[in-house]
């Protein structure tokens, strides 16, 4: 494994962000986040009182906030019960724009969230902070789901097709199956862009290949891990939409880590 590749993966999991809003799948979200992050490691969770809900309150828009507030310290109470951050952050604004300045703020690697149960195509009509999260971060993005094989991740699955990305995607995924002594499954699919074979054959002998499309095959193979590991392009905004990890990341039956090559600052 390239020295570069090795560092990028073990970088990945050195500053966590996750977003809590005190549901289920945002706990989720943190106890993976704390599992994942380096021995070293930092994980700041952070509650975001809506703001934008409150303006369209008008004459009570006193009394939200005040209610908004309370439920956003709520969901750091019980995020703190359920796992325990180098940092717990209250943040007032925009869910998003809240939670991407964070990520700057922090240099942060990897930014974890709870998806709702709602579609991909619902998440974009209705801006949802996962899908928006995904188009907008310029970092790694896990989105938790429970797992389904024991303790997570036990099982690990990564889409590759010879691309950079992908082989990042890899490298990162192959760190974890080691770390975690968990089963891991490389597996090209074939149904769409062309896979570079031989290239995935160099990374490892041991791989499977799929006739389905990437973004069917991968999120019916995920019914069978705990987690599945993809590589992002790095496009941003309207560009994202319609990738391969984005449409995955929302039709999994597992979480799905999105892997982006950590920046450094300046």
């Amino acid at each position: 494994m390239p020295v570069s590749t090795q560092a990028t993966g073990l970088e990945l999991f050195d500053r966590i962000v996750c977003g809590v809003d005190g549901t289920p799948e945002s706990l989720e979200a943190a106890r993976q986040a704390e599992r994942l992050r380096s021995p070293d490691g930092m994980l700041e969770v952070a509650a975001v009182a809506d703001v934008d809900v409150a303006v369209h309150a008008g004459w009570a828009m006193g009394g939200v906030l005040e209610e908004l507030e309370s439920g956003a310290r709520e969901a750091l109470h019980r995020a703190v019960d359920a796992v325990s951050p180098s940092n717990t952050d209250l943040l007032a604004g925009g869910i998003v724009p809240c939670l991407l300045e964070k990520i700057e703020r922090t240099n942060a690697t990897l930014i974890a969230v709870g998806p709702r149960g709602h579609s991909r195509a619902a998440g974009m009509l209705i801006g949802g902070v996962a899908t928006e999260l995904l188009h907008r971060a310029r970092c790694s993005v896990l989105f938790a789901r429970k797992a389904q094989f024991g303790p997570f991740p036990s099982s690990i699955l990564v889409g590759v097709d010879g691309s950079p990305e992908s082989l990042a995607a890899s490298a990162v995924a192959g760190l974890l199956a080691e770390r975690f002594d968990a089963e891991l499954v490389l597996v090209a699919a074939t149904g769409g862009k062309r896979v570079a074979l031989e290239r995935i054959r160099q990374l490892s002998p041991f791989f499977v290949t799929d006739p389905g499309h990437p973004v069917e095959a991968l999120s019916e193979l995920s019914r069978e891990a705990d987690l599945l590991v993809v590589g992002s392009r790095g496009l941003h905004g309207p560009k994202a939409l319609g990738s391969v990890s984005e449409r995955v990341a929302h039709r999994a039956a597992s979480s799905v880590l999105v892997v982006r090559t950590p920046r450094r600052k300046t």
